[in-house]
């Protein structure tokens, strides 16, 4: 009589219920750097042309990059939603008040990206057209790019330091990535509110050096988060307490 030995039952442990939104939180972490640095690039022409609304114009190009920083402001709004079920557990008004940061940061963006789909359309609409006011039309198109200008500093420049402030406390303390990650944001958020206040006073710009070290750590915060949300996730909670 031969007897087969049963064979051996394998056990798979549960799945990880945060897994999910971690890696889609990291994914649209790094979608706002491949959106945004391109739109940047795009939309250049309509930035530092001062007539760039009565001119032949880069509009395709123009148009692409707005619709880049759309994506950003999507995707801004997207990491703080995913994130939102994870961190709640540690801190729920931080959490709450770090999808609400997100979500003002897509809104000014948007400001400044209807700011210039507007100069895009008032150029192909009334640039060359019988009775058009070119210095009128010239100082429209300024302005709205002005307004722009200014959303970039109080979106994009200034709200990525208030979500360092909120998420990084939440990574600070729940420890569920390594710690010198939140660091970078903690240290450089005050550094980036406090260039952007000295920009708003008159005493710094935007494109200045020092704008650009102090935007410099809370890059790479967000940088850093991202790629080790997406290819890492989070350390078990059990591995912090």
């Amino acid at each position: 009589m031969t007897i087969t030995a049963p064979a051996p039952t394998t056990t798979t442990g549960p799945a990880d219920p945060e897994r999910g939104h971690v890696r889609a939180a990291g994914i649209f972490y790094l979608v706002t750097f491949a959106a945004s640095i391109p739109a940047l690039l795009l939309i250049g022409p309509v930035l530092n042309d001062p007539n760039y609304i009565l001119g032949a114009g880069q509009d395709t190009r123009v148009l692409w990059g707005c619709l880049l920083d759309f994506v950003n402001a999507l995707a801004g709004i997207g990491s703080a939603v995913a994130l939102f079920p994870v961190m709640k557990r540690y801190k729920e008004s931080l959490a709450l008040g770090f999808v609400t940061s997100r979500t003002l940061e897509a809104a000014v963006i948007m400001i400044g990206v209807v700011s210039l789909v507007a100069v895009v359309t008032l150029r192909q609409d009334l640039a060359g057209a019988p009775g058009t006011d070119s210095a009128a039309l010239a100082t429209v198109g300024q302005a709205l790019v002005e307004v722009r200008d200014w959303t970039f500093l109080f979106g994009p420049g200034t709200m990525p330091a208030i979500s360092a402030i909120l998420l990084g406390t939440l990574m600070y303390r729940s420890r569920r990535v390594p710690r010198f990650i939140p660091v970078m944001g903690l240290v450089g958020a005050p550094l980036l509110l406090t260039a952007n206040v000295l920009t708003v006073l008159g005493h710094n710009t935007q494109l200045s050096a020092w704008s650009a070290v102090a935007t410099l750590p809370v890059a790479l915060w967000e940088l850093s988060i991202g790629v080790y949300m997406t290819f890492k996730g989070l350390r078990p909670v059990e591995l912090n307490r």
